[in-house]
């Protein structure tokens, strides 16, 4: 296979660090157009992606632009020394990736925090615009008497259509209209394909978001092109599909098999010879006739969802905010 219909297997792919490992995998090397470049820093592994050109962003499924994937598995052990690390690298980081978009550092901010505070893996939006340092009040009332080192930043939850009737599109737009901010922040929820990246797993990307697209949903998203401002995604994965896990489990399945057992290709049969896509296609296709695949997330997520906000919060805060410690986020985490 040399090339890879994303959509066709997996509707659902809302990291760019899956959908370049699903390319590769289907078509059996690097990826035309797309630059990587990978480092660790004491159990974070940071993965910069660039798509370049309209092939790489064919193959990928993904649209030409930057993308920083952050992966900590060690964050389901909850070490409160590890989230302040965690935090403090994604300020850096987050700093870094708005320089190379040129977004100044006098830039007003709007911070957008998509998704439903009513159903625990949605609300990852929501609590992060709670904990957001908020300051364009104080601009319009008494600029005089901001302190140096702050940016005007605002922020909302618009919720969802099943809440207000209204996209969220709709609602941001109609505060950029008034508000005239030069970058969007958008942040929401995604879906993965492995289980060890929920709620383990922050991506950063400069192309926008489209809520509701990790499951399944076709909405009018938030872009450059449709709100005419720069907007930033900041998505955790909090969520996976049923049909993904059970794909997973028939490869698990699969290698203790080839392990133990000698004649592992009579058990395996037809399953050893099609690739993971197809085998993808194959599992959805067999919970077709139950109407809809399931999404599954932990039974943690109540304690893993403040976490994961309060991380993303505070190196927000950090990297917007020149009076917030970079270096040192600790205060602002907890």
């Amino acid at each position: 296979m040399s090339e890879l219909d994303l959509q066709q297997f997996n509707p659902g792919i809302d990291l760019a660090l899956e959908a370049k490992e699903l390319a590769e995998a289907g078509g059996k090397g690097p990826i035309p157009g797309v630059l990587s470049d990978v480092s660790e820093d004491d159990g974070i592994t940071i993965t910069r992606l660039e798509v370049t050109t309209e092939e790489g962003s064919r193959l990928m499924g993904k649209m030409i632009g930057h993308y920083v994937t952050f992966e900590v598995p060690e964050l389901r052990k909850q070490d409160t020394g590890l989230q302040d690390r965690v935090a403090t690298k994604l300020a850096q980081e987050f700093a870094t990736f708005l320089e190379r978009i040129n977004i100044s550092k006098t830039a007003k901010v709007l911070i957008v925090g998509l998704g439903n505070w009513n159903v625990t893996p949605d609300a990852l939006g929501p609590i992060v615009v709670e904990n957001a340092l908020v300051t364009r009040h104080f601009y319009e009332l008494m600029p005089n008497e901001v302190a140096p080192g702050y940016r005007n930043v605002s922020a909302i939850a618009p919720g969802v259509l099943g809440i207000t009737g209204i996209e969220s599109s709709d609602i941001v737009q109609g505060i950029v209209d008034r508000s005239k901010p030069d970058l969007i922040i958008a942040i929401d929820a995604l879906a993965s394909k492995a289980l060890e990246r929920v709620n383990t797993t922050i991506q950063i990307a400069d192309t926008g978001i489209h809520p509701g697209s990790g499951i399944g949903n076709k909405r009018r998203g938030l872009t450059k092109e449709i709100l005419g401002v720069p907007v930033v995604a900041i998505g955790v994965p909090t969520v996976l599909y049923a049909s993904t896990i059970v794909s997973n489990s028939i490869d698990l399945m699969r290698e203790h098999l080839k392990k133990h057992a000698n004649n592992a290709d009579n058990f395996l049969g037809l399953l050893d010879s099609i690739d993971e896509n197809e085998r993808l296609q194959l599992v959805r296709e067999a919970l077709g006739p139950l109407g809809h695949d399931l999404l599954v997330t932990p039974k943690e997520i109540d304690q893993f969802i403040e976490d994961i906000a309060n991380i993303v919060a505070s190196g927000l805060n950090a990297a917007l905010h020149e009076a917030v410690d970079k270096d040192n986020v600790a205060a602002y985490t907890h």
